[in-house]
């Protein structure tokens, strides 16, 4: 079994908070309001469902049939499924804004999948336990304190900010981000570091899950009949941009799998490529119009 010792992980989490924070201020540096509402009308009724589905359903589903196909044990199980039902990070998707990627609609985004997360998730995770002949329940209050402690309280306070001092927010955005990206790159090293040469007794198939989660969270948007290009593009990058800390925090303390920190770091460093390499096929220039 992976372990870290306590004393190792406490340091960790807490610049993990911190590198979230940067970022989450970030993000609300970049945002107006009324550009964020006005992003919020753009999906319909059946496209938010059809959201709903290719963001909360249809990723754990596929996470637990690479857990299958691959033999992964619970830990590395567990790890996957809670990637799966857990949407909504910030990191590093502002940087992938060149290939239509629209900062407005990606924070609507944002903002949508945290307040579904204490709704959905805790509805999953009773199922997928319950499938497994087990009991367990998520209070949605504790998921909705996270959320609001972490992500919305953040985000507002950078929206404040570009609010009362536009020039200020303006000059050091860029700032906020690479000072966020810094520590959360730094806490992944510190982690992989502290899992050591545990590592090297893992199989290859768990960084395999792990991309293959990645690039399925970008196909399922793709498929879905979003004809505006620029929200499509936005979506697949954002539901590929699963949210890996919170997926740590619930397998510690409530899933019981001190374990899954492996898959959940190669997810977190897999990921970001996939969202790459996807927003530099996209940014391509094409002789015709994709937008339907």
């Amino acid at each position: 079994m992976l372990r870290t010792p306590n004393s190792g992980r406490r340091p960790m989490r807490y610049l993990v908070l911190i590198a979230l924070f940067f970022l989450m201020v970030s993000v609300g540096l970049s945002l107006q309001p009324s550009e964020l509402i006005t992003r919020w009308k753009r999906p319909t009724i059946s496209g938010w469902i059809a959201l709903t589905l290719v963001t909360f359903v249809v990723p754990p589903a596929i996470a637990l049939i690479l857990a299958w196909i691959f033999r992964l044990d619970y830990g590395e199980t567990v790890g996957l499924f809670l990637l799966g039902v857990s949407p909504g990070a910030p990191l590093m998707t502002r940087n992938l804004g060149k290939s239509g990627y629209d900062i407005h609609l990606a924070a609507s985004y944002q903002i949508w999948a945290a307040l579904m997360i204490p709704i959905m998730l805790p509805l999953l995770v009773a199922a997928a336990a319950r499938f497994g002949g087990r009991a367990l329940w998520i209070s949605p209050l504790v998921l909705l304190w996270q959320i609001v402690l972490k992500q919305l309280l953040p985000l507002g306070l950078g929206m404040l900010v570009a609010w009362f001092f536009p020039a200020f927010a303006e000059r050091n955005r860029p700032l906020a981000g690479r000072i966020g990206n810094i520590l959360f790159i730094l806490a992944l090293v510190l982690i992989l570091y502290a899992l050591g040469a545990e590592l090297k007794h893992l199989t290859l198939f768990l960084p395999l899950a792990a991309i293959l989660l990645a690039v399925s969270s970008v196909a399922i948007v793709l498929v879905v009949d979003i004809r505006d290009e620029a929200m499509r593009k936005t979506f697949a990058i954002c539901n590929t941009n699963r949210n890996a800390g919170l997926a740590l925090l619930l397998s510690a303390q409530y899933v019981g799998a001190r374990d899954s920190a492996p898959t959940l770091v190669y997810y977190a460093l897999f990921a970001p490529v996939v969202m790459l390499i996807y927003s530099r096929i996209v940014s391509k220039p094409t002789e015709t119009s994709a937008i339907a």
